[in-house]
Order: structure tokens, then sequence, then C-alpha cells
């Protein structure tokens, strides 16, 4: 049953100064631990607070940190606009974006720890987060560059969503995650990239579904404690 939830914007501080803003909604009670949303190429969308807020009603207290502002403060770039976004996401400095992640770790933070979810590129920075950040859990969905992470190592569990077409994870750069991370939890849907954002073409209503529901499956078990 979903919760009632109340939702702030912050202002969040990494460690090396920086101030950056991240959309949080929060349960108003039955915490069961606190959530990281990582964005895709696009930064904070409708469609990604949207996210944030379902996962709030779910029980986590949950954030999206605006790592935009480190190259282009309050940026949300259209979905028709791809190559802008995906120049944007690749002018970010990856140590910096782990600092902005640890912020927003550090807001959300409660006895049941925290995880992390990730959408596309958001879904492979996931992976660099699980090894340098405190985290209980990380999710990536439909990671893209997923071959530039493979020599990370995660401290905690990991669970993988990925779209049969999408061109982001062939099975050949499948493979090489599975080698790399063999104790993670992997899924393959009939469905390509950005399957679960419920606004774009690629939709695919079952696979967002049943990959929603093993998400909370997770959640549930790595914040058991």
């Amino acid at each position: 049953m979903s919760q009632t939830i109340t939702e702030t914007t912050e202002t969040l501080t990494a460690s090396d100064g920086f101030k950056l803003q991240g959309f949080r909604a929060r349960p108003t009670q039955n915490v069961r631990g606190g959530l990281i949303i990582l964005q895709e190429i696009f930064g904070l969308t409708d469609q990604l607070k949207g996210v944030v807020r379902s996962y709030a009603q779910d029980g986590y207290d949950t954030i999206c940190p605006c790592v935009y502002d480190r190259v282009a403060p309050g940026t949300v770039v259209p979905f028709s606009e791809a190559e802008r976004g995906r120049d944007l996401a690749y002018s970010l400095a990856l140590d910096k974006v782990i600092l902005d992640i640890a912020a927003a770790a550090a807001c959300v933070k409660n006895p049941h720890g925290v995880s992390v979810l990730g959408f596309c590129w958001g879904g492979g920075v996931v992976i660099r987060a699980a090894a340098e950040v405190e985290l209980r859990g990380a999710i990536a969905f439909y990671g893209t560059r997923l071959p530039t992470y493979l020599d990370c190592k995660p401290k905690c569990p990991l669970l993988f969503h990925f779209g049969k077409t999408d061109p982001n994870s062939t099975p050949e750069i499948i493979d090489q995650v599975l080698k790399a991370f063999p104790s993670a939890e992997t899924h393959n849907y009939d469905a390509g990239h950005a399957f679960a954002n419920e606004v774009r073409p690629a939709y695919v209503e079952q696979a967002a579904k049943l990959a929603r529901s093993r998400t909370l499956d997770f959640l549930a078990k790595v914040h058991a404690a």
C-alpha cells in the first residue's frame, strides 16, 4: 500500500564545498531505507520526479541529485535533444559526480541504509558509486558505457535490468558485465533502451512493471537489516 509522502527541494553540499540541488520525496512514516535516483542524460525531468515520488510511496526516502548543476545549473534537456543531453552528461567529471552522490546519500541516510538506482547514464554510474560510496545496493536500468566501469570493485549487491534490443548493452557487453560482477542479479527483457520511461516511445509496460517489482524485492532484501 502506498504511503503519504512529503516533497522538498534540498540543497546538498558535497565534500569539496560545491552546492547542488536535489528533489526529495519521503514517506511520512515507516521508512524502509534511503534511495538515490540517478538521471538519464536529460536531467531532473518531470518523469524522473515521478519516479522519486513512486519509490517514496513504497517506503523509501528518495532523492534525485541535480548532477548537472556542476556544468549547467537547473538544466533539463528535452527528450527530443538526446545529442545535447549526451554532451552534457559526458562533460561531467565522474570524480565530482561521486562526491555529489555521497552528499545525496548523507541527506537520506537512516538506520536501514541507502541504495542507488540509475537509468541510462546513471545506470552505468551506479557501478562506480557502489565501489566508492557506502551503499546497501545498486540498481542499473539499461546502463550505458558499462565497459568503462568493469574495473570497479562494488562493495554492495548489484541488480541489472537489460533490454534485449538495447544497443548500449549488446550480448557481448552483458557477457563482460557478468564476468566482471558474477554475483550480480541480472534480468533481460523483451524491450530496448529506456523501456521503463513511460513518457517515451520506447516504453514497454510489461517489462517496466516486472523490472520495478524485481527492484522492490531487491531493495526489501538489502534493506532488511
